[in-house]
């Protein structure tokens, strides 16, 4: 099974640059989308239904054109869960998790820690309700696929510049700690498992210093999985040649 996951930054901007045709040649089974920016109504039809896929969408009922998250799948869910059950977290739209069997996949949104000391609070909040929600679904007998845009690179090895974020939002000792968390936790950071001591990999870069020029860039995208599930991937990886958005896509291949 193929997954792609991609932080497109607006989903009408980057279908209106065609990036919709892309998507249909890379043919996944799953493509799992962040900050759309938009509610259902507000997409054409060719987005809105792709063909040969079921779409799922969780749009922000605070403000409109903000956050988001959408899963294509080719085959349809058994079950879908809009939030985490916590209002103060589902209401921004940025958790969104389809069930088959005995597997959850899982598209999330993370927040951003910047914007003052109040939402690095909610992200952190956020990313503790996170953990206790996946933990209790492995408790209750599921497997778990989590992807999307975390906001945190984990380790020196994924951002270009480890040293000048080290007080940064996205790189703070308590951010890192909670990916540290997840780890121990029995979650496998999968494009690490595969490639362990690859430098220069990022998933995001800074579009107003034009940082992918110089590749100065963040690895902040992931697909995780909890370990009763790693020896079924096959392949992880980052797709840095497809542009289109500040981020780029990423990928999984996994026997399920």
């Amino acid at each position: 099974m193929k997954i792609i996951s991609w932080n497109v930054n607006g989903i009408r901007a980057w279908h209106k640059k065609g990036y919709s045709e892309w998507v249909k040649h890379e043919n996944p089974d799953i493509f799992c989308v962040q900050e759309t920016k938009s509610h259902p109504e507000q997409l054409p039809a060719e987005l809105l239904n792709i063909t040969g896929y079921h779409s799922y969408f969780s749009s922000s009922q605070v403000k409109k054109g903000y956050s988001g998250v959408a899963i294509y799948t080719k085959t349809e869910s058994e079950r879908v869960e809009y939030g985490m059950g916590v209002e103060e977290f589902d209401q921004e739209g940025r958790f969104l998790a389809v069930y088959f069997k005995k597997i959850v996949l899982i598209n999330c949104y993370f927040p951003n820690g910047g914007m003052g000391p109040h939402r690095l609070e909610y992200k952190m909040k956020f990313y503790e309700t996170f953990l206790n929600h996946i933990n209790k679904l492995r408790k209750d007998g599921y497997s778990i696929i989590f992807c999307g845009d975390v906001n945190t690179a984990h380790k020196e090895i994924d951002l270009a510049r480890p040293k000048e974020n080290e007080k940064n939002t996205g790189f703070l000792p308590e951010e890192r700690v909670w990916i540290d968390k997840v780890v121990d936790s029995g979650y496998i950071d999968t494009f690490r498992h595969f490639n362990s001591g690859r430098v220069n990999a990022y998933s995001y870069w800074d579009m107003k210093t034009r940082a992918r020029d110089r590749n100065v860039g963040w690895r902040i995208d992931y697909f995780f999985v909890s370990d009763d599930l790693i020896s079924k991937v096959k392949k992880a990886d980052i797709l840095d040649e497809v542009f289109g958005s500040d981020h780029c896509p990423i990928l999984l291949d996994i026997n399920i």
